[in-house]
Formats: structure tokens, sequence, C-alpha cells
């Protein structure tokens, strides 16, 4: 159980890109990496483009002035000079500015987290991987729900043959939240997300769908998929040719099958985050609106509810546990799991500690390019008129 004590012998001098006043992503990052108060530090700032709000956020935040800056670029050079500089930097920017951003910060010698989708090309996170293993440098991706200490238990069940063989993988990120073009003019989160220079190829693909897909590689990493056949609508006209509903079907190396239904136009739908893993002799399902239960359905038994922190679960599962059983954990905690596995990450790699590296779970480089290649796939597919296409 984690309990806010160190895990690593000092924090981490931290800094952000993005994640200012206009937009709620950023305080989800600050959640997650300041939950403790023993893994990392809010030193330096370059939060928003307009450099005077910057300052005044950054203040706010308790940044020292001097540490607040106009863009990413003088941060690096500015925080270079000093002996406390900057250590790793989370990047909370539109997508087209990732790749970009990351390939400064590991040349100036930073760890880096970066919002998803990391890039558009699986060429550019190939380059990323081999830019960080040079340089000795972490690539992490927020994944922000992939740090629920149940999809550990999930996992676990699969490995351990609970479920038999696996069969079936459903997989859901769907809201109604974009219906009408409304948002598109108005919010800035939203505005960038439906210009295709700023997003990339994709919309509700990229920005939902990969949360999804990675849950369901994290609790089954031995399913790899072959092919995919992707089917994506405009409903919102002006979108075009950025989709705001996709259905993919999916094929497995093994023979299995799966679907996944993204949409930001699922009208009335508050919060539709739902994993299913079906096998051959029992299910298990996830929702993020019910955080804190997994159903685990056996063929032709009761349906059990298995509730967080409770001793029946697995080991793995309940090292992540934070508040204990009677209290609700849900996002906040999740991302303060995968930031907390960042740091660790970042501690061993600056250690030369493979060991740990190799055995923790997180969602690092690789995880990042297969979301990459996971969309671009899906566009693919969807542009040739909803074919199969191969996945590799």
């Amino acid at each position: 159980m984690l309990n806010g004590e160190k895990r690593i012998e000092r924090p981490l001098r931290w800094g952000m890109i993005g994640g200012g006043r206009t937009g709620n992503v950023g305080y989800k990052h600050r959640l997650g990496a300041l939950r403790d108060n023993t893994a990392y530090e809010l030193v330096a700032g370059a939060f928003d483009l307009d450099f005077e709000r910057c300052k005044d956020f950054g203040m706010n935040l308790g940044v020292a002035e001097d540490r607040l800056y106009p863009d990413y670029k003088t941060m690096f050079e500015e925080e270079a000079k000093r002996a406390d500089g900057v250590e790793v930097v989370s990047i909370a920017t539109p997508n087209f500015t990732h790749y970009e951003i990351t390939k400064a910060a590991l040349k100036a010698g930073l760890h880096v987290i970066c919002e998803k989708p990391l890039f558009f090309k699986v060429e550019q996170g190939e380059e990323i991987k081999a830019l960080a293993e040079k340089m000795n440098k972490i690539v992490g991706v927020t994944y922000g729900f992939s740090g629920s200490q149940l999809l550990l238990q999930m996992r676990q069940m699969v490995q351990n043959g609970d479920l038999g063989d696996i069969h079936m993988v459903e997989l859901q990120y769907t809201h109604g939240f974009a219906c009408d073009e409304i948002g598109d003019k108005v919010s800035e989160g939203q505005k960038w997300r439906v210009d295709p220079e700023k997003s990339g190829p994709s919309f509700v693909l990229g920005d939902l769908s990969t949360h999804t897909f990675y849950m369901s590689e994290l609790i089954c990493p031995e399913l790899k998929l072959k092919q995919v056949l992707c089917d994506r609508q405009s409903f919102v006209k002006s979108r075009e040719p950025l989709e705001d509903n996709a259905y993919v079907l999916m094929r497995y190396e093994n023979g299995a099958v799966g679907r996944m239904w993204a949409s930001a136009v699922n009208a009335g739908c508050m919060d539709g985050h739902r994993i299913r893993i079906v096998g051959s002799k029992a299910s298990v399902e996830f929702s993020d609106n019910q955080p804190n239960e997994v159903l685990y359905q056996v063929q032709g038994e009761p349906i059990r509810k298995m509730i967080r922190s409770m001793p029946y679960l697995y080991d793995a599962c309940n090292a992540d546990e934070r508040l204990g059983a009677l209290h609700a954990e849900g996002l906040p905690e999740s991302w303060a799991n995968i930031y907390l596995k960042f740091a660790i990450a970042i501690d061993a790699k600056n250690r030369g500690d493979e060991e740990t590296l190799k055995n923790l779970v997180y969602p690092g480089i690789d995880a990042g390019i297969e979301g990459i290649r996971w969309v671009t796939k899906c566009v693919e597919s969807a542009d040739k008129g909803g074919v199969w296409v191969d996945y590799k």
C-alpha cells in the first residue's frame, strides 16, 4: 500500500510546458505529480504563450518569478545554467507541438512526460525512442486512468489464467460533450482538437481511444494486434475530415477479436469509459465511473464485484492502493500512480537500475509509439473505405 513515503531519494526538479490557467489538463498533471509531495517539486514553467498570464499563473502556484518563462526554448536554456535546474518536464500542449518539444527536451538532457497522442507518425516515435536511449532518459505518456490499480488486478487474472483463453476485448470511451459545434468555437481546449493542423489526422481516435487501447495492452500484454477495420464519422460536418465518432474492429494474432467505440457525440452520456475482457471461462469488466470495483463473471456462477483494497485481490493490485477500503478513489489517484511510476523509472534510469525498469508497469515510450500506430492504422482503414488493414 502507498502512504506517501518517499520512493526515491529526493523529489525531482520538475517543470511544466503548457497546462496553464485556460485549460484543465495541467491541473491533472499537478494533482498526479504533487500528490505525495515526495516525488516532484514544481520549480519552473512555461505555462502559457501569453507571458504575462504565465507569470501571474505560475506565481499563484508558488513558482518563483525568475523561473517562469515565455517559451520552452528559453526555459531549457536558462534552466541549464542553474545548478538546481529542472530534471524532468511535462508537456501539456496541443498535439502538433509534442514532437519538437520532446526532442528539444531530450537534447537538453531532460526526462520527458508527455500528453497523448505522443506524435503524428510512428517514425517520429521511433526516432524519439532512439534519442531517449542515447541520452539515457525516460519518456512517459500520460494515459491517465491506466494508473488504476484494479487494471493490475485484471492483468494478473489474465496472466494467471483465471479467465481462460482470451477470446474478446470490448473497449469504449464515449461522451456527449461535443454533440454540437459550440465548443469548437468557444472552448480553448476544443478549438485545436478539431483543427487537423493541430490535432493531427484524428479527433476522438487520438483524444479518447488511445487511453482505452493502452489499458487493453496493459491488461493483456500477450495479445498482439494483427488487423484493424475502422469506420469513422463526422456528425458535426464542420469537423471533417476529423471524426467525432468511430467504430473499430480488431483481429489479434492468437485468434481473439475486439471492438472499440470512441465518440464525443454520444448524446446524454456523461462517462462511457469501459473495458471488458472475455475469456473461455470468465470475464472481467472495469468502468472509470465505478473506479473502485471490477466485475468478475465466471460462467455459470453469480457475478462477483471485486472491491479495491480487499485482501482477496492480488498483491500487484494492492501494492498501488492509497486510501484503503471504504474510501473512494478515482482519477486523481490514478494520475498519482502513473506519475509516481514515472519518478521511479527516472530514478532507476539515472542509477542504471535496469532490473527495476524491466519490472515496472507504466506507459513509457513504447506505449506512446503503439498509440501512434493505433491511430494511424485506424485512419488508414477508414480512409480506404473501412477495410481490414494489417496492423504492423
